[in-house]
């Protein structure tokens, strides 16, 4: 008998205080407390959003002076390799001709 009238209070004593959660929850000022919680939150998410947008221009801008840096030292070692090419190519062309006396 004991465990069924604890249980009873329990649920009566759960009900109230669901109850009275609902009244609280939706009062006037409730509905402030969530309206600037909200107002808050949207805040933050677009200052959020705005730092996302820089960060993903700032990677544009570094990947964009590495693609440069690397066309510009691929087109320095173009030109050396040329050059060592027209040099090799000169001194070949050197040792072929006959040396007169």
């Amino acid at each position: 008998m004991k465990d069924s009238s604890k249980n009873i209070a329990l649920f009566v004593a759960g009900t109230l205080f669901g109850s009275l959660g609902f009244k609280l929850l939706g009062s006037k000022d409730a509905q402030k407390a969530y309206v600037h919680a909200t107002a808050a939150g949207l805040r933050i998410k677009s200052h959020t959003m705005n730092k996302a947008t820089e960060i993903q221009e700032t990677a544009a801008d570094i990947l964009a002076a590495a693609k440069e840096l690397n066309e510009d030292r691929a087109a320095k070692e173009a030109a050396k390799k040329a050059a060592a090419e027209i040099a090799d190519e000169a001194e070949q062309a050197a040792a072929a001709e006959p040396v007169e006396a």
